[in-house]
């Protein structure tokens, strides 16, 4: 089964059980789980090679060690 039909039929399943339920403690439970997982924070959701970079290049911002976007269009042209 491909992974797009297995995210529906998990979707369908979820959305059946949650009609089922009549906890009004329990569905506030599971509104705030929702809510908190959507407002992490994108520096929480990154690979700790992004962080090393991003870190890096503060650092070297931070040093004065930047180059003007002239040099960058020199060395990537059209790309960017």
């Amino acid at each position: 089964m491909d992974t797009d039909l297995q995210i529906q039929n998990k979707k369908l399943e979820l959305i059946q059980w949650l009609s089922t339920i009549e906890d009004l403690n329990f569905l506030e439970k599971i509104s705030e789980f929702i809510s908190r997982e959507n407002k992490k924070d994108w520096a929480d959701l990154i690979s700790d090679a992004e962080r090393k970079s991003i870190e890096k290049g503060i650092e070297q911002a931070d040093a004065g060690r930047l180059n003007p976007h002239s040099k960058a269009r020199e060395i990537y042209g059209k790309r960017i």
